[in-house]
């Protein structure tokens, strides 16, 4: 594909380096140098010094031929990516996506209005992030979690503590007839490599386990993972910015108390404003004495979003030592996420990560209707429509000589679901929840065409 990239910021190198991997012709446009350089170091993409609004920079981009227009700008700059990617679109773009801050976009109405305008996919980071936090909360036993079809099929992340029931066990311990298997684990994350499980395989002590659960499997699938259900009545969050506010303004309706501490005086006058039930704190979430003073021991759950990933880090794990149960960090440094999770943070959000997925569906088969990037792992979840005609309708499953880096968890099949094995058949139209290492991608292309 030829994909054309706007704003060489965080958001953006780290979709450059996604996409690089994959053979595209890619090409990155901005205004700072300094920018461009700094891509150049880590991709192989054409980058090109301008302004992506005008006109003449996108020709020179060759926008009128580009498969992917991707905006993301600095948020700061929302018009821009607006402006531009309705320019790509009238210039001959075949699919453009937008970066935008202003939630009142997204409401139903609005995105028809944008999607009038030419503009495929609006993506506002901090309200994704905002989203995946408020889904933990609400799940409190696991570190990651994602949904297909509303549920009928999810995946768990959970890491084994000590005396854990699962430790020592392998996949075929769990010999339940096909059809009554209500669960399943697809990966374990250890010492930073990722392995898909065989039969064989033991779980250790530490391991991060992902499991494909049938909504009725979840409860048995978490009594293997030793951790009880969390009753998060009392929330604290650490930082009232964006992902902040909207994380309170969402769990002040479902807690009996929530507490944001926030360190500039005139963003907390306006959060004390807009959160009615929220109590706001001005302080400097550096101090960890701070912790203490705002009785952070008496709060179920701790949420560090603050724009210091050290901090967000290191707070969690002051939290976690005084007795808090569940604590989740923003953490935007990338190679900061599995030391976060070695030092005992609960579960790590990554807006870009996020994004990144969202984004990365678009490069893919167009039977693809979900991608999430797994934080603990380099891997992928996707689902998958199955075409009438897909080689994977031709034979079990078993006997299609699917990717070893790649593993089916389960399938969704109108309003049933069911955990995917050896002796599975698939249909046109089942929708198939698919975990996928990097290698794997472009092999499982050729199953669902």
């Amino acid at each position: 594909m030829k994909i054309i990239i706007a704003g060489a910021g965080e958001v953006g190198t780290h979709l450059a380096k996604m996409l690089s991997t994959d053979y595209h012709e890619l090409t990155i446009i901005d205004n700072d140098e300094a920018r461009l350089a700094a891509v150049s170091e880590v991709t192989d993409a054409v980058t090109i010094e301008g302004s992506p609004t005008s006109i003449e920079i996108l020709r020179q981009a060759g926008v009128d031929k580009a498969d992917l227009f991707i905006a993301v700008v600095p948020a700061k700059e929302q018009d821009a990516n607006l402006v531009s990617s309705m320019l790509a679109k009238q210039m001959g773009a075949k699919t453009v996506t937008a970066r935008i801050n202003n939630e009142e976009y997204l409401n139903h109405e609005n995105k028809l209005f944008f999607t009038d305008l030419g503009i495929d996919l609006l993506f506002y980071p901090e309200r994704n992030a905002a989203n995946e936090i408020i889904n933990l909360l609400k799940e409190s036993r696991t570190s990651e979690i994602m949904d297909f079809a509303h549920g009928k099929l999810q995946l768990v992340v959970f890491k084994l503590g000590e005396g854990a029931p699962l430790i020592d066990k392998c996949p075929k311990d769990f010999n339940y007839p096909a059809g009554d298997l209500s669960f399943r684990a697809i990966a374990i994350s250890r010492d930073g490599t990722t392995i898909i499980p065989h039969g064989e395989t033991r779980f250790h002590q530490n391991d991060m386990v992902y499991v494909i659960a049938k909504k009725e499997g979840i409860e048995e699938c978490m009594k293997y993972s030793g951790k009880g259900e969390i009753s998060i009545k009392r929330l604290l969050i650490l930082g009232g910015g964006r992902i902040g506010e909207m994380v309170a303004q969402k769990m002040e309706n479902i807690c009996d108390y929530v507490k944001i501490i926030e360190m500039k005086p005139e963003r907390c006058k306006y959060l004390s404003e807009k959160l009615t039930k929220t109590t706001v704190v001005n302080g400097d979430g550096r101090n960890s004495e701070l912790l203490q003073e705002e009785d952070a021991e008496g709060f179920d759950a701790y949420v560090a979003v603050s724009s210091n990933s050290e901090i967000n880090i290191l707070s969690c794990v002051e939290t976690k030592r005084i007795g808090v149960t569940k604590t989740i960090a923003e953490v935007e440094d990338i190679e900061y996420i599995k030391l976060a999770e070695s030092m005992g943070v609960d579960a790590v959000i990554n807006k870009k990560l996020i994004t990144a997925s969202r984004i990365y569906r678009f490069t893919l088969n167009n039977k693809v209707r979900s991608v999430k990037y797994l934080t603990g792992t380099d891997a992928e979840m996707l689902e998958f429509v199955v075409n009438p005609n897909s080689p994977i309708t031709k034979d079990k499953l078993k006997n299609l000589d699917f990717p070893d880096d790649a593993i089916i968890g389960g399938v969704i099949r109108g309003n049933e679901s069911f955990i995917a094995v050896g002796e599975t058949e698939f249909k046109p139209y089942d929708r198939v929840a698919v975990f996928a290492l990097p290698e794997a991608l472009k092999k499982l292309d050729r199953y669902f065409i």
